[in-house]
């Protein structure tokens, strides 16, 4: 036998078996969180064949920014705090996801600087998005002073200036105002004008603002304006996502008493980005909270509950299908990517 086939064979016998190793992870993550058998193995099959196999990603147009977006968005802050993970990165591409969200290191830490090997190959693409925020002392309610509408814009300003060096690219897609708040804020002239200098400089397209504190007002004050592109929301099947409690909002309503704000923002031409939209299923072991896996099960009809979904597939399928164009999930494995895959692309005919 010739190097040449020798090498081809042991290529071959490497490929099934890290398929086979995806299968095992896969579907064993599935069981896990699902305790459904059911979906474990279908989760397995569907991770034979690797992304290219997955179910086919879907696609929506990203609000007035006309971008055709996967229907999932790479989540990249939290994955790549701490180390590359260039084959995820490279999965999550092949899987047909063409947004990818990162964040500012003052939270993220080297989560930008990882990403930016990865974009000398992608970056023209993909839609990029990162954020950092513009930080006030100030309450929810309260109406911010000019003088801290300038601090505020003039940190975001730099953080953003920060965030194009460690990514090493001259542009991102979007920038978000991250964590915001302060309504008063995000309608403030100076943030506005940071962002226009910023976008006549081509540092940025688009201005965005995510949120999961107050976050109806935050969104509705968004819209009102008629400056920004997207917004990334903390919202569940259950309702608002709230940051501090890492609950549902208490006295929240269900997500599909939610739809006139959703539609509110969205017909002012903001798209709409989900996120922590299966948060809350997780619990938190280190306060003593652990998973409440069937937390959004009242949400559900007959159909959704009998589709071989674990929970966490579940919930990103409901929110896609009650008036979010993307969901963001922070994706820090192979397992986790092929879950959020098929979920995504099985959300349309679940909700037709």
């Amino acid at each position: 036998m010739g190097q040449w086939q020798r090498s081809d064979r042991m290529s071959v016998s490497r490929r099934r078996f890290l398929q086979y190793l995806a299968m095992l992870s896969i579907g064993g993550r599935t069981l896990w969180n699902s305790g459904d058998a059911r979906a474990a193995l279908v989760a397995a099959k569907d991770a034979a064949g690797g992304p290219a196999a997955w179910p086919a990603m879907t696609y929506r147009k990203l609000g007035r920014t006309g971008f055709d977006a996967s229907r999932l968005v790479m989540g990249c802050g939290a994955s790549l705090m701490f180390r590359r993970k260039d084959d995820l990165l490279d999965a999550a591409r092949e899987a047909g996801i063409n947004v990818f969200d990162v964040g500012y290191r003052g939270y993220y830490r080297s989560a930008e600087r990882h990403l930016a090997p990865f974009l000398k190959k992608a970056r023209d693409d993909i839609f990029l998005i990162s954020k950092a925020p513009a930080e006030i002392e100030a309450e929810p309610d309260q109406v911010v002073t000019v003088d801290q509408a300038k601090q505020a814009a003039a940190i975001w300003s730099e953080r953003l200036d920060q965030s194009l060096r460690d990514l090493e690219v001259d542009r991102v897609d979007a920038y978000y105002l991250m964590a915001a708040y302060n309504p008063s804020l995000i309608q403030s002239e100076e943030i506005h004008r940071a962002f226009e200098a910023a976008k006549q400089a081509g540092k940025v397209e688009h201005l965005g603002v995510s949120t999961h504190r107050n976050a109806e007002k935050v969104l509705l004050a968004a819209a009102g304006t008629g400056w920004y592109d997207l917004a990334m929301i903390a919202i569940t099947p259950a309702g608002w996502y709230d940051w501090e409690s890492k609950a549902v909002l208490e006295g929240s309503k269900p997500m599909k008493d939610l739809r006139p704000v959703l539609e509110k923002a969205k017909s002012s031409g903001i798209a709409l980005v989900g996120m922590k939209a299966a948060r809350y299923l997780s619990g938190l072991p280190v306060l003593g909270w652990w998973k409440k896996l069937d937390a959004f099960d009242e949400h559900y009809d007959e159909k959704l509950m009998a589709a071989p979904l674990s929970p966490f597939q579940r919930s990103y399928a409901f929110v896609l299908g009650h008036g979010l164009d993307v969901v963001n999930s922070d994706i820090g494995d192979a397992a986790q990517l092929q879950e959020n895959v098929a979920a995504t692309a099985r959300s349309p005919s679940l909700f037709a």
